[in-house]
């Protein structure tokens, strides 16, 4: 059961209800009576926390990404994979300890892992930046990709961070320069290239390490543009409206499946992966093998083809007749909902609009 900081308010029935069992497990006299009761209060505990997590909002969502019970980087290190030797700086700057990078063994492949990581106690967090990664953070893990791509070796990313730094500091060393340096690079790695949100994926700073032949989200994390607190404070001048901005920004795994900006949604453990980060890690070392099958027996050219096609699929083009004026910006806010009277068309397989219309991407 989760201490009482780390407890989310929409679980305190689970909570009520765990801290009951709790104290009839405690009870030094065993009848028959007290056996039936928690037979019953496992299966109400079983069914109650079914009901919530099959119907968290938004915003809950996000708050289940972000709990400190979660698993992160170096946890998945070490019960997914054997032998991680890590690898360290960027041979510019230094060494960023919100970016892990180095060999490991998964069954008889060996890979590249690269993730963001939180830290867990304060003194581990204000080391990591909380998981905000600068430039040489993301020069580091662009050149471990083109060593291990080197050697023929594929690349797994754990993506679990608010953002990119945005400190002065990592401006002045081109922080928004090396994020786009990393995405193009990954598109065009001539190696596998696996990538799960595990946490949080937070704008530029998930994309630098999200360009893969396989993206998955679990369950219960988000990838966004922009944190539900940083859309309401430009949308609404107030982090108020956080739970607005987290529906309107359609960040969560349904949601990202069903939009086709990611390849696989991975189920976590009743509860959310906090609760059982040994299941966790058995569902995720389970799609990592099947992805490498499937990735390591496709010749080179034809997973850079369908990695470059996988991304220009993406989105959707609005086609307005070229003797209409095009929606006005004004028009796209005040509830949240943008409001386009205009033809909406999946894109082609070059992402190409249809002749004779005025087209931009979305």
């Amino acid at each position: 059961m989760a201490g009482p900081n780390h407890q989310l308010s929409f679980e305190r029935p689970i909570y009520e209800l765990e801290a009951r069992l709790e104290k009839l497990n405690a009870k030094t006299e065993s009848t028959p009576e007290v056996r039936t009761e928690i037979r019953h209060l496992r299966r109400e505990l079983v069914e109650l926390t079914k009901r919530i997590y099959s119907n968290l909002k938004p915003w809950e969502t996000v708050e289940v990404a972000r709990h400190p019970d979660r698993p992160m980087t170096t946890d998945y290190l070490e019960l997914v994979f054997e032998g991680f030797t890590e690898l360290h700086g960027d041979k510019f700057f230094g060494d960023d300890r919100a970016m892990r990078t180095g060999w490991a063994k998964l069954d008889a492949h060996r890979v590249m892992v690269v993730g963001h990581q939180k830290g867990k106690t304060y003194k581990e967090r204000t080391a990591c930046y909380f998981g905000c990664a600068h430039p040489e953070g993301y020069r580091k893990a662009m050149a471990k990709m083109k060593m291990a791509a080197k050697f023929h070796l594929p690349v797994i990313c754990f993506i679990d961070t608010p953002g990119a730094y945005p400190g002065i500091g990592a401006e002045e060393r081109g922080q928004h320069q090396v994020i786009a340096e990393s995405m193009f690079e990954m598109s065009r790695l001539p190696t596998p290239v696996v990538c799960v949100v595990i946490g949080e994926g937070g704008s530029g700073g998930a994309l630098g390490i999200g360009v893969g032949d396989r993206v998955a989200v679990l369950e219960n994390a988000y990838y966004s543009v922009i944190s539900p607190e940083g859309c309401a404070g430009i949308l609404w001048k107030s982090n108020a409206f956080k739970e607005q901005a987290a529906a309107a920004l359609k960040m969560t795994s349904k949601d990202l499946k069903r939009l086709g900006i990611i390849d696989a949604v991975l189920p976590e453990p009743l509860g959310g992966a906090h609760r059982d980060h040994n299941q966790m890690a058995r569902e995720l070392k389970t799609f990592f093998r099947t992805c490498l099958r499937e990735l390591t027996a496709l010749p080179i050219e034809q997973l850079l083809e369908a990695r470059y096609q996988k991304f220009r699929r993406m989105g959707v083009w609005l086609e307005i007749p070229c003797n209409e004026p095009p929606p006005r910006a004004s028009d796209a806010f005040g509830n949240g909902q943008v409001r386009i009277d205009a033809t909406v068309s999946p894109a082609g397989p070059a992402g190409s609009p249809a002749e004779g219309k005025t087209s931009g991407s979305q």
